[in-house]
């Protein structure tokens, strides 16, 4: 079957194409809102390519996911004496929130996690493979997977109130007195005294 004309073909430039169209999509229109044949058609491609590529809508977020979440850069964070660690964590995903390009990414992709349970999931194991696994292995404490979730949870607790909920006087405040004030609180989670003695903690 012939090539329909000015569509692209099947090449590596090709599926970044379609991958740049999904995650313009799932950030502006959410998971939901995003179908196939519109990333296919923002991308310029057939439908079937986007399918071969990715194979459904589900594989298409995830790739999204990886492509979008700046993991990576909050995981440099982790490099470095353990007594600042909070405090570079903090400061390194509020730098990720407030950014142009990664903040508005960061927000669909959380939204999103909020609304579909498979869209959790996704992003769950993506997190906890990518970044509480890292985490936890810097640490030289007890416990230390449990530490991670409980950091991660204070974090994703503050750009819920900070950048999507948008709650003032929060949301406004300077990043630099945010920094200031929940990097302790962080840094206790990572490396101070926890009451875990009498749990059973089995770690993933």
């Amino acid at each position: 079957m012939a090539e329909e004309r000015g569509r692209r073909p099947g090449n590596p430039q090709t599926r970044e194409s379609i991958l740049e169209a999904a995650i313009e999509s799932f950030v502006t229109e959410g998971y939901g809102g995003t179908t196939i044949r519109a990333v296919a058609r923002t991308a310029g491609v057939d439908p079937a390519l986007v399918m071969h590529f990715f194979g459904s809508k589900d594989k298409l977020f995830e790739a999204a996911i990886n492509g979008t979440m700046p993991v990576a850069l909050l995981v440099e964070a982790i490099d470095g004496d353990e007594e600042h660690l909070g405090e570079r964590l903090v400061r390194r995903y509020l730098g990720l929130w407030e950014d142009p390009v990664h903040g508005p990414k960061l927000a669909a992709v959380v939204r999103s996690a909020a609304a579909t349970p498979a869209t959790a999931e996704l992003l769950k194991e993506l997190m906890t493979r990518e970044l509480l696994g890292p985490v936890a292995r810097s640490l030289s404490h007890d416990h230390a997977h449990i530490r991670g979730l409980l950091a991660a949870s204070q974090l994703l607790g503050l750009a819920a109130m900070r950048y999507l909920l948008k709650i003032e006087p929060l949301a406004s405040l300077p990043a630099d007195l945010v920094v200031a004030a929940v990097a302790p609180g962080i840094q206790r989670y990572l490396t101070g005294t926890l009451s875990l003695a009498e749990a059973t903690v089995v770690p993933r």
